[in-house]
């Protein structure tokens, strides 16, 4: 449970020993980034400097603030206390040094990265959503032109993930709900996507059993540090499901909202995940009958007539989004969000279509099929 203090000796078995701490305002605000701070100290280590102004949706300019920081204070490694924004903008801080580089757009491009000087980098999450401490994506936002740029390469997994609960107990009814069902999508998608395998299909399997059972005593209980330890591995198990695979339409779709709407990833990924899922039944309706056992548990998969079990499934997390919703406001349509208009939609399907995600989806979406699911979230 105590894992923040064995940080130092990870570190020192890089080679580290002047590391930069990154992370936000709102942990520093309620001492999350003490706490870290203070275990860095047991273990015989302070951290050269800490960036605590990171953004919920960080960008580009922020992670070429933080590399020329890094290499004006002689650093030798990076250690991320949050969620996915700050641990991304780890990611693309280590993007911009390993390649000796001062724009984090010089790396652009899809598994094209070489490797370049190695970071030593330390992934603490605080939420238990992204697994962005176990996947080899960075997602960094470009306010220029509204897009959320994904940069995908091995070389961006971080060398060690720590998982402490005491990490998430501070984390808000509201945002444990929404960066647990975001967790649930990664595994959900990594499940069934055209990039499934064998082992993408173990990690996503085990994650999701935690990941329902979990999520709703996480929930109603923020304390209960058990219940956050099988959030935090269900996240991270998800995050390696989908590194394994990929994801899908509900992330193209949610990615563009977050890039022209400003929707938080959690918000849209909840909203998405019940519409989509319908829209991909019919060739995936074996698959998702499958998941039943693994989300709902063998009772209910056992009581339930193979030809109903994958509208079962959609039904069981239909009813799990609403009862988080009931709980912490949720919402559960893009009307709630207060942030989007119909007239964005247009934008909205046409950066979907951009999306890497959305070409190993298993169903084949188009500009109007887009359209019409955003039509049917709309309330």
């Amino acid at each position: 449970m105590e894992a923040l203090e064995h940080i130092p000796h990870e570190l020192n078995t890089l080679g580290a020993f002047r590391p930069l701490l990154l992370s936000d305002e709102g942990l520093e605000k309620v001492g999350t980034v003490a706490t870290v701070q203070a275990a860095l100290v047991q273990g015989g280590m302070t951290a050269v400097e800490t960036f605590c102004q990171i953004p919920p949706d960080s960008s580009i300019q922020v992670v070429n603030r933080i590399a020329a920081l890094y290499r004006q204070l002689g650093c030798d490694s990076l250690i991320a206390v949050g969620g996915g924004s700050v641990i991304d903008t780890a990611k693309g801080v280590g993007m911009v040094l390993s390649q000796a580089g001062h724009d984090l757009l010089d790396a652009a491009g899809a598994e094209v990265l070489p490797r370049g000087e190695h970071v030593p980098f330390v992934a603490v999450p605080t939420t238990a959503g992204t697994g962005s401490e176990a996947t080899l994506v960075a997602v960094v936002n470009n306010p220029e032109t509204k897009v959320k740029m994904e940069f995908l390469s091995y070389h961006l997994l971080p060398d060690v993930a720590v998982l402490d609960p005491r990490m998430t107990e501070t984390l808000p009814p509201r945002i444990t709900a929404s960066t647990g069902f975001d967790a649930l999508v990664h595994a959900i998608e990594a499940a069934t996507c055209l990039q499934r395998n064998p082992v993408s299909d173990s990690f996503a399997e085990k994650a999701m059993g935690q990941l329902a059972r979990a999520l709703p005593i996480v929930v109603r209980s923020g304390k209960d540090r058990k219940a956050r330890m099988v959030m935090a591995n269900g996240s991270l198990l998800a995050g390696a499901a989908f590194s394994n695979s990929m994801v899908g339409l509900v992330h193209a779709i949610g990615h563009a909202l977050g890039g022209v709407c400003r929707v938080a990833h959690g918000d849209a990924m909840t909203i998405l995940l019940p519409a989509v899922m319908k829209y991909n039944l019919d060739t995936c309706r074996e698959r998702y009958g499958e998941l039943l056992l693994y989300l709902a548990g063998p009772e209910i998969y056992a009581e339930t007539p193979a030809g109903q079990r994958a509208e079962r499934t959609i039904a069981f997390l239909t009813d799990l989004r609403q009862e988080l919703s009931d709980l912490t406001g949720l919402p559960t349509t893009l009307t709630a969000t207060g942030k989007v208009k119909k007239e964005d939609f247009d934008a909205v399907a046409r950066t979907a279509l951009n999306d890497g995600a959305i070409i190993v989806n298993p169903a084949q979406a188009d500009y109007e099929d887009i359209l019409a699911i955003l039509e049917e979230v709309w309330a």
